[in-house]
């Protein structure tokens, strides 16, 4: 990991720790019933941003903890019931996006290695386009200098095809009829 990216992870995971640190905070100063710790749910977002595809996840258990801490350590003014359903509701939402978090980090990689691929494959293959002036009668071909080449030495030089010589049948009859004659 280069130096910029060490910097930028540092500086990712301090604006986390200072924003759940707030939403902690203003946790435990409102009242129980109020769903504050649905911005939890901001913080796993923002760890996308991380270089480690495991941050979310972690960001997901910490926000996991502070919101059942928070449950305990805030002022009992509230109703008890709605304040266990907003907690639910925001554990569910934190762990929600965290999984969507990893499903987009995989198909990151997936994407990733699929370009790997398709460049690879691309660096292979070798095609001859456009116009190409072949002589009628003995076939041969012109390059772009002018010159006259055999076909084969020209698909040779401009592709990785490679040529290797053979008589059809009707050939054969025609060049040696004494071989078609003896099958």
């Amino acid at each position: 990991m280069s130096r910029i990216t060490e910097k930028v992870q540092q500086w990712l995971v301090g604006i986390l720790v200072v924003l759940a640190a707030a939403v902690f905070i203003s946790d435990l100063l409102t009242p129980l019933g109020v769903a504050v710790g649905v911005l939890y749910a901001a913080l796993v977002l923002l760890s996308l941003w991380s270089p480690w595809p495991r941050l979310p996840l972690m960001v997901a258990l910490g926000c996991t903890m502070l919101t059942i801490l928070g449950f305990f350590l805030s002022a009992s003014s509230g109703i008890l019931w709605m304040a266990i359903a907003n907690r639910g509701l925001a554990l569910l939402s934190i762990w929600i996006i965290a999984s969507l978090c990893l499903l987009h980090t995989r198909a990151d990689r997936e994407r990733d290695r699929l370009i790997r691929e398709l460049t690879d494959a691309l660096e292979q293959v070798q095609t001859l386009r456009g116009l190409l002036p072949t002589c009628a009668s003995c076939k041969k071909v012109r390059d772009d200098k002018g010159y006259w080449n055999r076909l084969e030495l020209y698909v040779e030089a401009h592709s990785q095809a490679l040529f290797t010589h053979t008589l059809c049948p009707e050939c054969e009859k025609k060049w040696f009829p004494e071989l078609a004659n003896s099958e």
